[in-house]
Protein backbone atom coordinates (compact mmCIF):
# COMPACT_ATOMS: atom_id res chain seq x y z
CA UNK A 1 0.00 0.00 0.00
CA UNK A 2 1.45 3.33 -1.04
CA UNK A 3 1.80 5.81 1.84
CA UNK A 4 0.44 9.33 1.69
CA UNK A 5 3.95 10.80 1.64
CA UNK A 6 5.01 8.59 -1.28
CA UNK A 7 1.82 9.42 -3.17
CA UNK A 8 2.31 13.16 -2.61
CA UNK A 9 5.90 12.85 -3.84
CA UNK A 10 4.74 10.98 -6.96
CA UNK A 11 2.09 13.60 -7.65
CA UNK A 12 4.54 16.49 -7.26
CA UNK A 13 6.91 14.92 -9.83
CA UNK A 14 4.61 15.53 -12.79
CA UNK A 15 1.93 18.02 -11.75
CA UNK A 16 0.83 20.49 -14.43
CA UNK A 17 -0.42 22.98 -11.83
CA UNK A 18 -0.37 23.22 -8.06
CA UNK A 19 -3.79 21.59 -7.69
CA UNK A 20 -3.40 18.93 -10.39
CA UNK A 21 -3.99 15.42 -9.05
CA UNK A 22 -5.81 13.72 -11.93
CA UNK A 23 -3.96 14.40 -15.15
CA UNK A 24 -2.70 11.35 -17.06
CA UNK A 25 0.90 12.22 -16.16
CA UNK A 26 0.09 12.22 -12.43
CA UNK A 27 -1.91 9.01 -12.69
CA UNK A 28 1.00 7.29 -14.45
CA UNK A 29 3.40 8.52 -11.76
CA UNK A 30 1.25 7.19 -8.91
CA UNK A 31 0.69 3.88 -10.70
CA UNK A 32 4.42 3.52 -11.26
CA UNK A 33 5.12 3.89 -7.55
CA UNK A 34 2.38 1.39 -6.69
CA UNK A 35 3.74 -1.06 -9.27
CA UNK A 36 7.21 -0.82 -7.72
CA UNK A 37 5.84 -1.56 -4.25
CA UNK A 38 3.78 -4.56 -5.38
CA UNK A 39 6.76 -5.88 -7.35
CA UNK A 40 8.89 -5.80 -4.19
CA UNK A 41 6.09 -7.54 -2.28
CA UNK A 42 5.91 -10.30 -4.89
CA UNK A 43 9.65 -10.92 -4.69
CA UNK A 44 9.17 -11.98 -1.08
CA UNK A 45 5.74 -13.60 -1.51
CA UNK A 46 5.89 -15.61 -4.71
CA UNK A 47 2.53 -17.34 -4.19
CA UNK A 48 0.43 -14.22 -3.62
CA UNK A 49 -1.60 -14.58 -6.79
CA UNK A 50 -4.15 -11.89 -5.91
CA UNK A 51 -1.35 -9.34 -5.65
CA UNK A 52 0.02 -10.60 -8.97
CA UNK A 53 -3.40 -10.10 -10.58
CA UNK A 54 -3.57 -6.57 -9.18
CA UNK A 55 -0.10 -5.88 -10.53
CA UNK A 56 -1.09 -7.01 -14.02
CA UNK A 57 -4.16 -4.76 -13.86
CA UNK A 58 -2.10 -1.75 -12.77
CA UNK A 59 0.45 -2.34 -15.55
CA UNK A 60 -2.39 -2.51 -18.08
CA UNK A 61 -3.96 0.68 -16.77
CA UNK A 62 -0.61 2.48 -16.93
CA UNK A 63 -0.07 1.21 -20.46
CA UNK A 64 -3.47 2.55 -21.58
CA UNK A 65 -2.80 5.93 -19.96
CA UNK A 66 0.59 6.16 -21.66
CA UNK A 67 -0.94 5.24 -25.01
CA UNK A 68 -3.56 7.98 -24.56
CA UNK A 69 -0.90 10.50 -23.58
CA UNK A 70 1.24 9.54 -26.57
CA UNK A 71 -1.65 10.15 -28.97
CA UNK A 72 -2.84 13.44 -27.44
CA UNK A 73 0.34 15.18 -26.25
CA UNK A 74 3.58 13.60 -27.44
CA UNK A 75 5.89 16.10 -25.71
CA UNK A 76 4.25 15.43 -22.36
CA UNK A 77 4.49 11.69 -23.05
CA UNK A 78 8.24 11.91 -23.69
CA UNK A 79 8.71 14.01 -20.56
CA UNK A 80 6.72 11.55 -18.43
CA UNK A 81 8.58 8.49 -19.71
CA UNK A 82 11.98 10.11 -19.18
CA UNK A 83 11.21 11.43 -15.67
CA UNK A 84 9.87 8.07 -14.50
CA UNK A 85 12.56 6.02 -16.22
CA UNK A 86 10.12 3.85 -18.13
CA UNK A 87 11.09 1.83 -21.17
CA UNK A 88 9.21 2.63 -24.34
Amino acid sequence: MITKDNKDRAIKKLQRTKDDVGSPEVQVSVLTDRIKEVTEHLKANKHDFMARRGLVQMVGRRKRLLRYLEKTNFESYKNTVSKLGLRK
